[in-house]
């Protein structure tokens, strides 16, 4: 990273805090809020690249970002192969003290990706949870090309930069849930409108109750293998059997 001015890193931090606020408020999708969060670490931090895994359980499956398309190819291959810094951290949920991929233990943790990212230039990567409260919804790693650890005051702010990014992930994953069951609601509201204007349609129709009317269209069908929804269209639409539309006798 060339150094800036502490004018120029006021502004790229306030730029960094505010754009990974934004997507709470607009459609923006979870990889571009990784993206956005990868490429101002290489900004702010004395970094060589970073990437990202979004894991959230019971979600959508595993997405991955990176500050450049290297780095990304690198995660998509520990996705793949289940190893890998952010694994480590998604499955500890901790912080990933910085491993330098020259170690025996790297090479030890992880026989595949280490071999990878040494044939990138990388010599070392530190690995942070996002976190918001007790949820870790994923990892970011930070990789050097170069011997020089993150000191703690980068760390710290890496943290701060993955727990903003955690809490926009987060809200976008209960908006996203809270849509759907608006959606199912709707559909359900939607189909039980039409079935009771067939309801009333055929009582009238047949000069019966609405319950005798229920019981016809049930059975109507049962025998045809239809659902409720789609009689009560065929109903409605005048599609339906004369069987179904005679008069009561």
């Amino acid at each position: 990273m060339t150094a800036m001015s502490e004018w120029q890193r006021e502004e790229r931090l306030a730029s960094a805090f505010g754009d990974l606020a934004a997507p709470t408020v607009r459609d923006v999708s979870a990889t571009d809020v990784l993206h956005t969060l990868t490429e101002h670490c290489v900004k702010l931090l004395d970094v060589s690249a970073s990437g990202a895994l979004l894991d959230v359980p019971h979600g959508r499956g595993p997405e991955v970002a990176a500050s450049d398309e290297y780095t990304r190819a690198l995660e998509l291959f520990g996705l793949e192969w289940d190893e890998g810094p952010c694994r480590d951290c998604c499955r500890s949920r901790t912080l990933v003290s910085e491993t330098r991929f020259d170690a025996e233990d790297a090479c030890a943790r992880w026989p595949r990706f280490t071999p990878r990212a040494l044939l990138l230039g990388f010599t070392s990567v530190a690995t942070i949870p996002l976190r918001h409260q007790d949820t870790v919804v994923g990892a970011l790693s930070l990789l050097h090309d170069r011997q020089r650890p993150l000191d703690e005051a980068e760390l710290r702010l890496a943290g701060a930069l993955a727990d903003s990014a955690a809490v926009c992930l987060i809200q976008q994953q209960v908006v996203h849930e809270q849509m759907t069951q608006i959606a199912r609601l709707r559909t359900s509201l939607d189909t039980r409108i039409v079935i009771e204007q067939a309801k009333g349609y055929l009582a009238n129709s047949r000069g019966c109750s609405t319950d005798r009317a229920y019981v016809r269209r049930r059975t109507y069908a049962r025998d045809r293998q239809l659902k409720l929804t789609d009689v009560a269209h065929q109903v409605l639409n005048g599609a339906a059997g004369n069987t179904l539309l005679e008069p009561e006798r």
